[in-house]
C-alpha cells in the first residue's frame, strides 16, 4: 500500500514538474533578460551597452565597419535596417550576414527598423505594425540568436504630433505582443516618440504599463538625446526617473551637436556611466548634409577619427575606457550590482559673481523652424534662494507648448515659470536653466524677463 502511494505520489510530482516546466517561458535559459531593471545575459551577468550606430541599409558594402567599430573598443553596434517601406528592404539573407558579422567580431547587435522614423509627421513613415511585419519576414535570420542580438522594433516611431503620439503606448504594446506570439524570445528595445526625444513625456509616463504588457518582461526602453537635452539637469531628471522606477533604459542615440540644439554629451556619458546605463552614439560614418559633423570617422576609415569620434571613443567616460565585452564572448565576469552612488541634484554650475536683486534671468532662442522654436532661460541667483519665479510677455504671437525643468503657465501673451523643487535652491551667483518648445506666428521675439524669489 505504502509502495503504491509512493509511486502515485511520484507520478503526481512528475506531472506537476512537467506542467511547471511547460508554464515557464521558453526564453528563461537563453538570451538576454531584464532583471530588476537591468539588462543581463542568460547567466545573470550584467551587460552595459557601449556602442555606436552603423547605417548599414544605405551602405551595405561597408561590412568592414563591424571589425573597425570593435577595434576601437565598442561592445555593441546598432545596425540600421529598412523594412522596404521607405528604403530598399534588407532581406533575410542580408540580416543573417549582419548577425554573422556581429558574432565574428564579438559585438552584441541591436537591429533596428528605420522606416518608422517620425510616423505621423514624416511623410511615408511606416507604422510599428508594418515594422513587425518586417521582423516576421526576417525571423529565420534572428531565431536562435537571442544571446547575440537585441531587436529594436522601430526607430523613433512617432514625430511631435501630440494626437498621434497618444497611440504610442497601445501600439508599442501591440507590437511587442505580436512578436511574442510569433515566437520572438529576444530582448526587445522600444524607442520613444517625439523623434525619439520624448519631450512630451509619453514614454516616461507609460513605460510601466508597456513593460508590464510584455509576457516575457523583457523590454528595454530607448531614449534619444539631442537638442532637448542641452542641460545636465534635464538629462539627470530623465535618466534617474527610469532608474528610480526600476525600469530598463538605454540612451539609444545621442550626438555632440544637432540641428535642434547642442546636447550635453559630457553629461550624457558621465551620468550613463554613474548609473550603469548603456549608450549608443550616432553614428559611425556616412551622415549627409547638414549633419555630417555626426560622423565618428571620415569616409568609413577607422584611422581618421573626427572630433566626435575622438570624444566618444577616447574621451572621459568614453567607449574605450568603459566598455566591457559581452560575457558570451569571454568578457564580463560575475554579476555586478548597479551603482549605489547617490544621485546629485542639479544645479551643478559653480557660483559666479551674483547679480543685483533676488535673481536675474537670461533668455536665449536655441532653435527655430517654420511655426515653432526652442528656447532656454538661465536663472542666476543674486542672493541665496529657496525658490524662484520668472515672468515675461511675448511680443510676436509666440506661445509655450511644452517645458522642462520649470512649471510654466500662460495667460494670453503673459508667461510665468517657477522652479520644480530640485532646482529651486540656489546659492548667490549660482545658476540653473530650463527650456521649452513653443509655437510662433511668423516671428520669434526676445522678451524682457523679470525674476523674483
Amino acid at each position: 500500500m505504502v509502495k503504491r502511494l509512493l509511486i502515485a505520489l511520484g507520478s503526481v510530482l512528475t506531472l506537476v514538474a512537467a506542467l511547471f516546466a511547460y508554464m515557464l517561458p521558453a526564453h528563461a535559459d537563453t538570451g538576454f533578460q531584464v532583471s530588476d531593471g537591468r539588462l543581463v545575459d542568460a547567466a545573470g551577468n550584467d551587460f552595459v551597452i557601449r556602442g555606436v550606430s552603423h547605417a548599414h541599409t544605405w551602405y551595405t558594402q561597408e561590412t568592414q565597419s563591424f571589425a573597425d567599430i570593435k577595434s576601437l573598443g565598442a561592445n555593441a553596434v546598432r545596425v540600421v535596417l529598412s523594412s522596404g517601406d521607405r528604403w530598399t528592404e534588407n532581406g533575410v539573407d542580408d540580416v543573417a550576414n549582419i548577425v554573422a558579422e556581429c558574432k565574428a567580431n564579438e559585438l552584441i547587435c541591436l537591429l533596428e527598423v528605420h522606416d518608422t522614423t517620425g510616423y505621423g509627421e514624416q511623410a511615408g513613415a511606416a507604422t510599428l505594425d508594418q515594422a513587425v511585419d518586417y521582423w516576421l519576414r526576417v525571423q529565420d535570420a534572428v531565431e536562435g540568436e537571442e544571446d547575440h542580438i537585441l531587436v529594436n522594433i522601430g526607430n523613433e516611431p512617432y514625430g511631435n504630433d501630440a494626437a498621434t503620439n497618444q497611440g504610442w503606448a497601445g501600439d508599442t504594446s501591440a507590437a511587442i505582443n505580436r512578436l511574442r506570439d510569433a515566437g520572438f524570445d529576444h530582448t526587445l528595445v522600444v524607442d520613444a516618440p517625439n523623434w525619439g526625444q520624448d519631450w512630451q513625456g509619453t514614454m516616461r509616463d507609460n513605460a510601466r504599463s508597456v513593460f508590464d504588457s510584455d509576457p516575457h518582461a523583457n523590454t528595454v526602453f530607448s531614449i534619444h538625446m539631442y537638442g532637448v537635452y542641452e542641460q545636465e539637469s534635464t538629462i539627470v531628471s530623465y535618466l534617474e526617473h527610469f532608474v528610480d522606477a526600476g525600469l530598463p533604459l538605454i540612451i539609444g542615440e545621442f550626438g555632440h551637436d544637432h540641428s535642434d540644439g547642442d546636447p550635453d554629451e559630457n553629461a550624457i556619458m558621465s551620468h550613463a556611466e554613474r548609473l550603469g546605463l548603456g549608450y549608443v552614439g550616432w553614428s559611425w560614418s556616412g551622415n549627409g548634409s547638414p549633419v555630417e559633423y555626426l560622423d565618428m570617422v571620415e569616409d568609413f576609415d577607422a584611422d581618421r577619427l573626427t572630433p566626435w569620434g575622438e570624444r566618444i571613443f577616447n574621451g572621459p567616460d568614453g567607449i574605450a575606457s568603459t566598455a566591457v565585452e559581452a560575457p558570451i564572448y569571454g568578457g564580463g565576469g560575475d554579476p555586478t550590482d548597479p551603482p549605489t552612488e547617490e544621485p546629485t541634484d542639479p544645479p551643478t554650475e559653480e557660483p559666479t559673481d551674483p547679480p543685483g536683486g533676488d535673481c536675474e534671468a537670461d533668455y536665449r532662442v536655441t532653435n527655430e523652424w517654420s511655426g515653432g522654436f526652442q528656447a532656454e532661460v538661465t536663472v542666476t541667483a543674486g542672493s541665496d534662494l529657496t525658490g524662484w519665479t520668472v515672468a515675461w510677455s511675448f511680443g510676436g504671437g509666440e506661445s509655450v507648448s511644452h517645458a522642462w525643468n520649470a512649471s510654466v503657465s500662460s495667460n494670453g501673451s503673459s508667461v510665468t515659470a517657477t522652479d520644480v523643487g530640485y532646482n529651486g535652491a540656489l546659492s548667490a551667483g549660482q545658476s540653473t536653466s530650463f527650456g521649452f518648445v513653443g509655437t510662433h506666428g511668423g516671428s520669434v521675439s526676445t522678451p524682457a524677463l523679470s525674476c523674483t524669489a
